[in-house]
């Protein structure tokens, strides 16, 4: 049981830091054009290897 007191705060610092990050993501737009590197890949003409 004794173990419970190191491991609860550092689950909930662990997720307070993963929300933060995922936030920070947001903000810098990274979710912003999800299919357009799925598509990018299909339509850009290729260059010649030289």
């Amino acid at each position: 049981m004794d173990e419970f007191i190191y491991l609860v705060p550092l689950s909930l610092v662990l997720g307070i830091v993963g929300l933060g990050l995922f936030l920070w993501s947001l903000r810098a737009g990274q979710y912003q054009d999800l299919d357009g590197a799925a598509e990018r890949i299909l339509y850009e003409e290729d260059k010649p290897a030289s």
